[in-house]
């Protein structure tokens, strides 16, 4: 079994340029038993148009391997939580279709005996150039229900994670970034809730999206954007 993890794809924007066999060459020895992990903003429950209906299909009917994603902050959150809740690999996950999956936030999945903690959501920082219902929704950000689930379930695994992954990060990433990339972003309760596990929990490494850079951080962290990386 070979997992893969990039970063956001934003629906019919990148998702065939990101996947197909020419830039990611090595799905030709992939099967439905692999996976290729999308760090959110996975984009493609947007309108339920025809073309995102095709390139679902497209996953899940000719690509070789199993897709799964967490949720970014530009995602449709009323089509997505339309789709059945059902438990796999020990955590919830909306099942989109039989090789698209949404591992739900702060959830705990066990992949080829390695342990995922997820937790999808982000703030946009564009949202005012956009409109709720249509390009915006509020469920970007967690209540208080998936943040308590995500303390809980870690608790459960006595802090002691193989890989975690999150799409935006923490206050210690976030300022890492900002002096790296030159941008700033407003501190919001993601970035904290994320510190606060961060300085508790065990990992083997931390991957995030969201930023659209693609480089290392201190503390075993590394921001994807449009690197394939292959999980050892």
């Amino acid at each position: 079994m070979a997992i893969y993890i990039t970063g956001d794809i934003h629906g019919t924007i990148s998702v065939n340029k990101r996947l197909n066999s020419k830039n990611f060459p090595q799905q030709k020895q992939l099967t439905k038993d692999d996976y290729v992990i999308i760090l959110g903003d996975f984009g493609l429950i947007w309108n339920g148009s025809h073309e995102d209906e095709y390139w679902l299909k497209w996953l899940n009917k000719t690509k070789p391997f199993t897709t799964l994603f967490i949720d970014g902050n530009h995602e449709n959150f009323d089509l997505l939580e339309e789709y059945p809740v059902e438990q796999w690999n020990g955590g919830m996950v909306h099942r989109i279709n039989n090789s698209v999956i949404h591992l739900m936030r702060g959830q705990v999945f066990t992949i080829e005996e390695k342990k995922f903690f997820t937790f999808g959501g982000a703030a946009s920082h564009d949202k005012e150039y956009r409109k709720e219902g249509k390009s915006w929704w509020s469920r970007e950000m967690p209540s208080l229900e998936e943040y308590q689930e995500g303390l809980k379930n870690l608790e459960r695994h006595n802090w002691k994670m193989d890989y975690i992954l999150t799409h935006t990060c923490s206050t210690t990433a976030l300022e890492y970034i900002e002096q790296r990339c030159d941008i700033y972003m407003d501190l919001d309760e993601m970035h904290l809730y994320f510190y606060d596990i961060e300085q508790k929990v065990v990992y083997k490494q931390w991957y995030f999206g969201h930023f659209h850079h693609d480089f290392e951080l201190p503390n075993k962290q590394r921001l994807l954007y449009t690197d394939m990386i292959k999980l050892k």
